[in-house]
């Protein structure tokens, strides 16, 4: 899905993740809804600050899938988070920001949250990818699959 390069296109992508993970069984108030609304606010905020090309948006794009268990079971569900840029010249570093710094902590925010993440090229821009694991609990349904946002910023 694409928003406004904004503070107002990073808090509605957030908003987003936690409605469409509550509509696919992953409540409001659990960790992951929580945890995955921070993420995608971050990484929607560096897009916003970091990523901004006039007259250009940034692409949300979330995930969840029930990967396959080695021996046939269910295994436990991942979530996926994708935000995409404009521009390329400005990859995401994880810094250890001292205690004075006002800013610059977001990646540190993602990188203890997430499982994974990282950066992906593209033709224009960047992507950045983060993939959280979800717990078995965390999910209401036990069909805990869906996509969103399709198309290129």
């Amino acid at each position: 899905m694409f928003f406004t390069s904004s503070r107002r296109g990073a808090r509605l992508a957030r908003r987003l993740v936690v409605r469409r993970l509550e509509e696919w069984g992953i409540a409001r108030d659990s960790d992951a809804s929580q945890s995955l609304a921070l993420i995608a606010g971050e990484l929607a905020a560096n897009a916003v600050s970091h990523g901004h090309v006039p007259g250009r948006h940034f692409h949300l794009r979330l995930s969840v899938q029930p990967p396959p268990g080695l021996d046939g079971r269910r295994a436990p569900a991942s979530a996926r988070i994708e935000v995409s840029d404009a521009r390329d010249e400005r990859r995401p570093v994880l810094r250890d920001q001292g205690d004075e710094a006002e800013g610059g902590r977001g990646l540190l925010l993602v990188d203890a949250l997430a499982s994974k993440w990282g950066v992906a090229e593209r033709g224009v821009g960047k992507t950045v990818w983060c993939e959280y694991a979800l717990a078995s609990e965390e999910c209401r349904s036990q069909q805990v699959t869906g996509d969103t946002g399709a198309g290129d910023a």
